[in-house]
């Protein structure tokens, strides 16, 4: 179960540092350089696949977790 849970983290990260920044960099941020960073934009294709990915795995690794704290 434990490499279970390693596998999950590990594509966790992959998928995350897949997806695609709206910020371009950090001094943008502080700057407020992007004014378009929380507007409503809809996801497409894989920008959508990806975060639907993103939320399944990060739901499987919190139950994988919690599952492993019960029985451990």
């Amino acid at each position: 179960m434990e490499i279970f849970l390693i596998i999950i983290s590990v594509l966790l990260i992959t998928i995350v540092l897949l997806q695609s920044n709206k910020a371009e960099s950090a001094a943008q941020i502080i700057s407020g350089g992007n004014s378009d960073l929380f507007s409503n934009r809809k996801e497409r294709g894989i920008e959508l696949f990806i975060s639907r990915l993103t939320l399944i795995l990060g739901v499987i690794f919190f139950v994988v977790c919690v599952i492993l704290e019960l029985v451990g």
